[in-house]
């Protein structure tokens, strides 16, 4: 089992980790409401999970464009 990291704005790969290495309970998912953990948390058959983050280089893009957050998408 993979846990995927992935930018929710530009989806590219933030991290990864090895399932077997870490305790899911550790990620701190149970703390995410029911509407952010269906939008956020991604579980697949295989028991790999793919959680959207945001990496640096869009969270800086976020913080020097505030008005970026009204979009659904951005190009930085």
């Amino acid at each position: 089992m993979k846990i995927h990291y992935i930018c929710r704005h530009c989806r590219r790969s933030v991290g990864e980790l090895d399932g077997r290495e870490v305790n899911v309970s550790q990620l701190g998912l149970e703390r995410l409401n029911h509407e952010d953990h269906q939008e956020m948390v991604q579980v697949y058959k295989n028991g790999d999970i793919t959680i959207q983050t945001i990496c640096d280089s869009c969270e800086q893009a976020l913080n020097e464009n505030p008005h970026y957050h009204e979009l659904d998408f951005f190009i930085h």
